[in-house]
């Protein structure tokens, strides 16, 4: 079978690639580009595990053709921390113990960042309501939920450099 070739913005990097035309966004990611840290959980779209987004939005990588990404903008958990150091989700995610096995993770920061990246001031409903599609099997979502409030609540309000945290 003929592979294609695809060109896309890659976490804000042009990155071309070449796939099967059945092939998932999620297999490529993991497979042809080695960036696993998008994780297959279901494989239908239930789990949240492969939350990516495309030009911003926020999708199931496991349920988007890789051929689907042609000339547009993909976004995965290598590309939220920054050459500074984790993002405040992340680091978040660490202080309030938000995270175990870690499979959920990755989709859960990318699905935080996109609804931070929207409504900088979620209520903990809107946090739990953007969530729904993210399912996390060890630590329950009270610290999760607490994680992204704090995070939030930072990105509005950075510390000072030098002040305690």
């Amino acid at each position: 079978m003929t592979r294609m070739h695809i060109t896309t913005r890659l976490n804000g990097d042009e990155t071309d690639f070449l796939c099967e035309p059945h092939q998932t966004l999620l297999d490529v990611l993991r497979d042809e580009l080695e960036l696993t840290g998008t994780k297959e959980g279901c494989g239908t779209g239930d789990c949240g595990a492969c939350s990516v987004t495309l030009d911003g939005r926020l999708v199931c990588s496991c349920l988007t053709l890789a051929a689907e990404v042609q000339g547009r903008s993909v976004g995965t958990v290598e590309g939220v921390a920054g050459p500074e150091g984790l993002h405040p989700i992340q680091q978040k995610l660490l202080e309030h113990a938000g995270l175990q096995c870690g499979v959920c993770t990755p989709g859960i920061v990318v699905a935080a960042k996109a609804l931070l990246e929207r409504e900088p001031d979620p209520s903990e409903r809107e946090v739990r309501f953007w969530l729904a599609g993210n399912l996390c099997r060890c630590t329950g979502y009270d610290k999760i939920i607490r994680a992204i409030l704090d995070a939030a609540a930072e990105i509005r309000n950075p510390p000072e450099a030098g002040a305690p945290a």
